[in-house]
């Protein structure tokens, strides 16, 4: 991580505010010996800073304006869900990413009763080598149900985080739902198939509970633009891509040697 002030990370929120941008915040929390808790703050990756709460910092570098988002959010006290839902601070929920770091876990079901708005992120391929959105609203339902809450989240409230509060989070007001007005942005899956069979009277729930969606899509039209067509990749020649990526990760991963391997 690309470190810097906290003066710098003010004048680019300055300079963001008058350039209408939305940036996205990497707030990454790391419990440490003894119990104490190191904050990374990533501005576009790059700021640094250690405070004794998250709060604090987000407070002094004017990032408590509800067109900010947050990464991760996993050791969120009960002050900062509360300062997070009165300034508006959405939050990206990277499920798979912290697991794989033991970065803890997003309290989202605090959030969401808390009024704060949730979307889900992916975080990136050197901490989920997935990329699968609907993978990460799997895991983010049955997280909140594995500290003992069977009602920590349902599918419904899952694929709503995932679209209207990835949404909502980037300031989008055309994305998120199907509807007339909106862009023509969706995905589908055929429900005839092994991955449907017994889950017939909730489609809805078993796309994530049955995992369908771990393989390709049958349809995706973005834009209005057909990109998946009967589960093939229409714009470009998808083994050619596949083959050219194998070569030059395993040049980029030729140095790797036994122990450093997972």
């Amino acid at each position: 991580m690309t470190s810097c002030a906290p003066p710098l990370a003010s004048h680019l929120e300055s300079t963001s505010s008058k350039q209408l941008c939305w940036l996205k915040k990497c707030w990454i929390q790391t419990q440490q010996p003894g119990g104490c808790i190191k904050y990374a703050a990533a501005l576009v990756n790059m700021c640094e800073t250690e405070s004794k709460t998250s709060g604090e910092d987000i407070k002094k570098v004017g990032w408590d304006r509800d067109d900010v988002w947050l990464a991760h959010c996993c050791h969120l006290d009960g002050a900062e869900t509360k300062q997070w839902a009165q300034h508006g601070i959405g939050v990206a929920h990277c499920p798979s990413s912290n697991m794989r770091l033991a970065s803890g876990i997003c309290p989202v079901r605090d959030l969401l009763d808390a009024g704060v708005n949730v979307g889900i992120g992916v975080d990136g391929t050197a901490s989920n080598d997935t990329g699968h959105v609907l993978m990460e609203l799997r895991m983010a339902m049955l997280l909140q149900r594995a500290g003992g809450n069977p009602k920590g989240m349902s599918a419904r409230e899952a694929l709503l985080v995932g679209t209207q509060g990835g949404a909502k989070n980037l300031g989008r007001d055309d994305v998120g739902r199907i509807a007339p007005g909106m862009a023509a942005d969706f995905v589908a899956w055929r429900t005839d198939g092994v991955s449907f069979a017994g889950a017939q009277h909730d489609l809805v729930a078993a796309l994530l509970f049955c995992t369908p969606g771990l393989a390709p899509v049958d349809l995706s039209v973005i834009n209005g633009e057909v990109i998946v067509k009967d589960g093939q990749l229409t714009p470009c020649n998808l083994q050619e891509i596949i083959q050219e990526h194998n070569r030059r990760s395993l040049a980029l991963c030729s140095h790797i040697t036994q122990q450093g391997r997972d």
